[in-house]
This record gives structure tokens, C-alpha cells and sequence, in this order.
């Protein structure tokens, strides 16, 4: 099966302004687009789990700023 990088088209649209951003994103459309059925079908699955993954991570770090800010006010 074959694996798909998200974690460095996510880097790299982080830093990108929204020429950039777009170019990447077409960039995956044509990436989508060559793919077997197959493959496609292992896109979708890797890219859900990396989606998922990275919004449990930013909901982590969310929810450690809020209780930090909290306490802050607290203290």
C-alpha cells in the first residue's frame, strides 16, 4: 500500500500565503487524480486518520492554553 506524506503538505501550507496554498492544493488534486482506485481509496483513509489526529492534537493544545490562561487569572 502505498503512503502518503500529509504531515509535509500540512508544513508547508502552514507557511504558504494563498498563491502558494492554492498551488499546493491543485498540487494534490493532480496527486488524487493519477492514483488507482486503489490507492485512492488508501489516500482518503490516510488523510482521514491524519485529520483526525491532528485535531485531536490541536484540541489537546487548545484546552492547555485555556486551563494555563486560567490559572494565570487565578493566580
Amino acid at each position: 500500500m502505498t503512503q502518503f506524506d500529509f504531515k509535509s503538505y500540512h508544513h508547508r501550507s502552514i507557511h504558504a500565503d494563498a498563491e502558494e496554498r492554492a498551488a499546493l492544493n491543485q498540487e494534490l488534486k493532480t496527486l488524487y487524480a493519477s492514483l488507482s482506485e486503489e490507492d485512492k481509496k488508501a489516500f482518503n483513509e490516510q488523510l482521514q486518520t491524519f485529520l483526525i489526529r491532528e485535531m485531536g492534537r490541536l484540541k489537546t493544545d487548545y484546552e492547555a492554553v485555556k486551563t494555563r490562561q486560567t490559572d494565570l487569572r487565578a493566580g
